[in-house]
């Protein structure tokens, strides 16, 4: 049976998470809403509208979420050509490809931003397919993201573990029945990784390489 290294990326694979913080305090301040920036950090990992939900609550005035995320959007495009990614990063994912790993990228990013963070991680040849917010109906922390990263893999639930740096990303790998493992680069503290279902929490992707032979990704 196949096995599945599924990753979420900002935060996790690349060091973004502050840019995208900064990009929606900024769209939100264009738009005449005072959001503090760690509220915003807390929800990064949702999708836009669900992340604008968040922020905004439910009787906000939705006819202006088209607006508030094509400004973040923009402004977040502004550093496409120069996202940094976690070091060994690449080598993570190279790693667990010659281990007979499956690697599926999983993000909330649209298609756009995730060839972006793509480039930044440069370790194409390691990835078997990636997953964005325009591939599914609903995103984290529901489990249909995770459940079509499994089918792309051709992998069950069971065979699976899931890498992300949110408690959305570990509360859609519990829905999903897969194995959360938490990373604390993305600046969620580990109690909460753990609150929300993580397995294990190491400190980035370089840590999770040093141990990944007594991990929930050993061989």
């Amino acid at each position: 049976m196949n096995r599945a290294a599924l990753f979420d990326v900002d935060g996790t694979l690349a060091d973004t998470n502050h840019l995208h913080v900064t990009c929606w305090w900024e769209a939100l301040r264009q738009a005449g809403h005072t959001v503090p920036m760690h509220r915003v950090h807390r929800a990064l990992g949702l999708p836009g509208d669900d992340l604008i939900a968040q922020l905004l609550g439910d009787d906000r005035d939705k006819s202006e979420d088209d607006t508030l995320s094509t400004a973040h959007d923009t402004l977040y495009g502004t550093y496409f050509d120069r996202l940094p990614s976690f070091d060994r990063a690449a080598d993570l994912l190279r790693e667990l490809d010659r281990s007979g790993w499956r690697v599926v990228l999983v993000t909330s990013a649209n298609s756009r931003e995730l060839e972006a963070l793509k480039r930044a991680i440069d370790a194409d040849d390691a990835l078997t397919a990636t997953a964005s917010s325009d591939d599914v109906t609903e995103g984290k922390p529901a489990p249909d993201p995770v459940h079509h990263a499994l089918d792309l893999a051709g992998a069950a639930a069971s065979r699976a573990v899931f890498v992300g740096d949110s408690v959305w990303d570990m509360k859609a790998a519990v829905r999903a029945g897969v194995t959360g493992v938490g990373l604390l680069c993305g600046g969620v503290p580990r109690a909460d990784l753990a609150e929300a279902g993580a397995r294990a929490v190491y400190g980035d992707p370089a840590d999770l390489l040093e141990h990944l032979g007594s991990s929930p990704l050993a061989r």
